[in-house]
Formats: C-alpha cells, sequence, structure tokens
C-alpha cells in the first residue's frame, strides 16, 4: 500500500485540512494518509483548543487512516525542531513514500533552493545572518534579511515571511539531513492566510486561527476582568457560523463536546504557570528549552506584573524576543521540558517511538506494514513503554504528563471527570 505522511495540528480540524488530505492522496497517487498530530499543546506555545483525541477522531472521519502523537517535545518546539521530530517519525515507519505540506507560494523547487542554502549556510549567506543578529534583530528577521543579501532577490527572501512556506522548508531541510529517501509535494494554500481572523465568504477556506477566534466567543478564557457587561453569544449562533468551514462532523463534534472538552486557552493554564515560576530563580530558569539568559532575567525582572499566560508574553516580548518564542519558553517551563532532554536525543534517530491515538478499522493492514518495515516500536498502549530505550521512556513520560496536566485543566473547567492518559482508549473509526 502507497503511503503519503501529512504533519499537522488540526486546531481546530476544518475544511482546508480536508482539501489537504484529499489533494495529497491525488497529488502523490497514494492509497492511504497517515498522519503525524501535535498531542496537546501545539508549535506556537499553546495548548490546542480542544484535546487530542476529538481532534484525532475528526481526522480519521475525513479520509485519515492513522494518526500518531508527536511527542510534546517536538510539539512545542520551534519550526525547525517541530520539523526534525514530525519526519524523523514519518521516516522511522519505513514505509511512508512521501509527504505532503501545504505552502503559501505553492513551488517545491524555490523552496529546495532555500532549504539547501539555509541548511548549508554558505559563509556569505552566515556571515550575514551574525551581522544581522549583531544588529539586535530576532532570529526569524535576521534569516529573512541574510537570505536577500545572499539571493540578491527580494521575492525570494520574503517567502519565510509566510508561516507555512517557512515550516515546509523546515521540513525540506529535515528530509536533507536525515538523507530519507521519502519524496516531497506541496500544495498551494488557498483563500485565507495563515493568521487570517475573519472567516471567508461561504465556499472559500477559512483559517484555524479564525475559526479558533469565533470559538474562543463560546468560553470566558480571554476574559481577564468583568468590569464591563458581557453578553455571551449561543452556541448555536457560533456554529451556525462555522457551517461552511468545517465538515459537518467537526460540527457535531463541537456540538456535543461544547463546554465539557473545550474551548481551552492559554490563560487557562495561568495560576498553574505563576506557581512555577514562583519556584524558579534565574539560573534555574536557563534549564528549560528556549529560555536563554536575557529572558530569563525578563521573566525574573516582571514576575510581580504578572496577571496571565497572554498578558505575560506581551510584556517580556522584545524587538530581538518574538512572542511565540516566549510563548513556547513558558509552555516548556510549565510542562518541565529542560534543555537535558532534548540533548539526549540522537541526531539521526531523535523519536524513538511512535504513539498512536486511532486508526480506521478497514485500513488496519497500515499496522502491519508499519510494524514490519519500521525501526521504531508502534505503541497502541502506554503498557508497552517497558520495551523503550531510557531516553524513549523520559521522552514519553513528559507526553503522559502534559496530557494529565491538560486534562486536569479540563476537569478543573468544566466539572467533568479526570481521565489519565492511561485510561484513553484509541480512536477507532
Amino acid at each position: 500500500m502507497k503511503l503519503v505522511g501529512l504533519i499537522t495540528e488540526y486546531n481546530p480540524f476544518h475544511n482546508g485540512h480536508e482539501y489537504h488530505i484529499r489533494k495529497a492522496k491525488e497529488v502523490t497517487g497514494a492509497d492511504a494518509v497517515v498522519v503525524v498530530m501535535s498531542g496537546n499543546f501545539v508549535q506556537r506555545g499553546t495548548p490546542a483548543i480542544m484535546p487530542k483525541h476529538l481532534r484525532a477522531k475528526v481526522a480519521l472521519k475525513s479520509g485519515v487512516s492513522l494518526v500518531l502523537e508527536l511527542p510534546v517535545c517536538f510539539a512545542t518546539g520551534s519550526a525547525e525542531y517541530f520539523a526534525r521530530g514530525a519526519v524523523a517519525l514519518l521516516d522511522s515507519l519505513g514505509c511512508i513514500d512521501s509527504i505532503c505540506f501545504g505552502s503559501e507560494c505553492g513551488d517545491l523547487s524555490l523552496l529546495w533552493k532555500i532549504a539547501h542554502i539555509l541548511e548549508e549556510e554558505p559563509e556569505k549567506y552566515r556571515k550575514s545572518l551574525q551581522d544581522h543578529l549583531r544588529n539586535g534583530l530576532s532570529f526569524p528577521a535576521a534569516r529573512e534579511k541574510a537570505l536577500y543579501a545572499y539571493l540578491e532577490d527580494p521575492s525570494l527572501a520574503s517567502i519565510l515571511s509566510s508561516p507555512n512556506n517557512t515550516l515546509g522548508i523546515e521540513y525540506l531541510k529535515a528530509i536533507i539531513r536525515s538523507k530519507s529517501s521519502m519524496k516531497a509535494y506541496t500544495i498551494k494554500r488557498k483563500d485565507a492566510s495563515y493568521h487570517s481572523e475573519d472567516l471567508e465568504t461561504p465556499g472559500n477556506l477559512s483559517s484555524a486561527t479564525a475559526i479558533r477566534k469565533l470559538l474562543l466567543y463560546s468560553g470566558n478564557s480571554f476574559r481577564t476582568n468583568d468590569e464591563e457587561p458581557y453578553d455571551e453569544p449561543k452556541l448555536s449562533s457560533i456554529l451556525a457560523r462555522l457551517e461552511d468551514h468545517v465538515p459537518a462532523e467537526c460540527i457535531s463534534l463541537l456540538e456535543r463536546t461544547h463546554l465539557t472538552r473545550y474551548p481551552v486557552y492559554a490563560n487557562d493554564f495561568s495560576l498553574l504557570l505563576k506557581y512555577c515560576l514562583m519556584r524558579e530563580t534565574r539560573g534555574t530558569l536557563t534549564r528549560y528549552a528556549d529560555v536563554s539568559e536575557e529572558l530569563a532575567n525578563r521573566i525574573m525582572k516582571h514576575a510581580n506584573s504578572y496577571l496571565n499566560f497572554d498578558q505575560f508574553c506581551d510584556l517580556l516580548k522584545t524587538k530581538e524576543i518574538t512572542y511565540s518564542r516566549i510563548s513556547r519558553a513558558l509552555l516548556h517551563i510549565l510542562l518541565g521540558i529542560r534543555k537535558s532532554h532534548l540533548q539526549t536525543l540522537g541526531e539521526n534517530d531523535p523519536v524513538p517511538y511512535a504513539r498512536m491515538l486511532g486508526f480506521v478499522k478497514k485500513d488496519k493492514e497500515i499496522l502491519s506494514q508499519i510494524k514490519t518495515a519500521s525501526s521504531i516500536p508502534l505503541l497502541p498502549k502506554l503498557t508497552e513503554m517497558d520495551t523503550l530505550s531510557d531516553a524513549g521512556q523520559r521522552m514519553l513520560h513528559l507526553d503522559i504528563f502534559a496530557s494529565n496536566l491538560y486534562e486536569s485543566v479540563i476537569t478543573n473547567k468544566f466539572k467533568t471527570p479526570f481521565c489519565n492518559e492511561y485510561n484513553h482508549p484509541l480512536e477507532i473509526v
């Protein structure tokens, strides 16, 4: 069976994702789709709006055959680290023929050209990058200017200003670095931009950002005070507006699980984060992934002004340190993800297991195909973790802790029973 791998978050699942699944099979000639999906926390450094098992279930009912979880240390990492982990996981399965990703430019040869420059770092490019960093630019801004200086073509350098292009380039860099035989394909992103906060007109594809913004009004997570009167819109009116933008199965799920499983936002973790920060010093903060000495100093300097997760990210943001970098760093402190955890991972085999979230019964032969070809164990149950190396077990324990923390917030917010990660069943469709 010919398989294509997709790297996703589905936060939440919408019509653009359904289009991606359909087009990926079409352009690659694949018989089935295997997805690597972020768990309960995502790459921009926030919790997912709804739990991973719900997002996996909708994906499985929308054309995906198997959903695997990207370990949390990769899922919450930089674009480079996110891509490295996801590509390594797919490659380790030994039977994924291709990967297919969306991009704003839709030009694979151009993305490959930039990927080779960024991976090989020619002397002219590297010197320019270092000069811009010394001048106080953030890494993304410095990289874009260095690429412009190297290519002397502003249209090429601006490719990096679009988030899906950037991720796509990181996937290609990971393929180069790992010498993977998986073939890459890209699909041009349609309609809404990645950061668009408004729903598109019916028939066009809206962004996950716009859908999350609308769902935000179905819960009070974004509110930091009660000074102004607030008339919360009815869920029925919100779902009516979403009917043209998410699959019917997703609408049904949103209706069934509202205020019992979602919405979850960063500010729901505010008190937990404050507790974690109160336990740290300047010296101990730098143990955590993405926390530089400069950021540790800013955290300690502004600790007494902490109100909530979002507000603190805004407060710490500088010209050199982006909001998303700060959000990821704070999330790593909250989840206990240290630099030492990442340093113990191998360069060529950084992901030591493939953890299943769910699969489609009629396509279960894929599981046999993976078990035969894979260089890492396929984990349908956590009880099988004893087969992992020490590094693999440490990574999996981080996943379990992150999931149980997320579930604890849901339990507290919606007054629902707690379900330990060990007790969550696979989603079988």
